[in-house]
């Protein structure tokens, strides 16, 4: 019996894949719902986030929306036409919506301009190495992984989580009005594009993955993607609990700051 996936159910509905990518979506679930309902999220629903924490989160942050593109022509680069449905199905995949991801880094630095955070301090300012290590990541596994753990890290857990984080923050319009009437429709369009037009993504991804994988993988391929999948969510993390630490360091010198552990901001505050 052939092991090759072929989905037969929706697309959104966990139940039409492979038991083994049943198992490890709901193994990952506590980690990945640690970020997407983490309190800088929560808080920026509620427009309780100062300048410094919203600063540190968009220049944090920024490294992976320019470069989500770039990721995702290193996986291209893994493709041959022809050579499996898996690939297929990659390769359409991924040439359709890096022009998408180009669009959306547009959006973020209009997201930025609105929040106080110009151009050039977005992109030429000093990213803190806690936020700037999720875009090394995902620049290491795009390079040297499989396509499917590659793809598992980037285009499966941080689009998905993404989706999930964005609709917590559009839940509310707090923070939309927030925004100046004139500059509100283009300050929001990143969010909302992932809070409802991108929730396939992430779907798609999964589908492509377990193509690729087969219905019945070897433990060591399934133990690979989900190490790739936690250690998205985890470097996630670390650059949200950066950016909500950040109203903490306002009194200290600035160049003091990189020398200075959370625990000791704290102690300062």
């Amino acid at each position: 019996m052939s092991d090759d996936f072929i989905r037969e159910g929706e697309l959104t509905d966990i139940r039409s894949y492979p038991a083994w990518a049943q198992d490890l979506v709901e193994s990952c679930a506590e980690t990945r719902e640690r970020v997407a309902s983490h309190e800088l999220f929560h808080r920026m629903r509620d427009n309780e986030l100062d300048a410094n924490q919203i600063s540190t989160f968009l220049v944090g942050v920024w490294p992976v929306i320019e470069q989500f593109p770039q990721y995702m022509a290193q996986n291209l680069l893994k493709l041959q036409y022809g050579r499996a449905r898996g690939h297929d199905l990659a390769r359409r995949y991924l040439i359709r919506n890096i022009r998408v991801e180009q669009n959306h880094a547009d959006h973020w630095v209009e997201w930025a301009t609105a929040s106080g955070v110009s151009r050039d301090e977005l992109l030429y300012g000093e990213v803190p190495t806690e936020t700037h290590a999720l875009s090394h990541w995902c620049w290491h596994t795009c390079e040297r992984d499989t396509l499917a753990a590659a793809m598992a890290a980037t285009n499966y857990s941080i689009e998905g989580v993404t989706g999930d984080w964005s609709a917590l923050v559009c839940s509310s319009d707090v923070y939309e009005q927030n925004f100046p009437l004139d500059v509100r429709a283009k300050a929001m369009k990143w969010l909302k594009l992932h809070a409802k037009y991108d929730d396939t993504h992430p779907w798609e991804a999964l589908e492509i993955i377990c193509s690729v994988m087969g219905t019945d993988p070897t433990q060591r391929g399934v133990s690979l993607i989900r190490s790739r999948v936690l250690k998205s969510y985890e470097y996630m993390r670390l650059t949200l609990d950066y950016s909500l630490n950040a109203e903490q360091v306002a009194t200290i010198p600035g160049q003091l700051l990189s020398l200075v552990y959370p625990e000791e901001r704290k102690r300062a505050a």
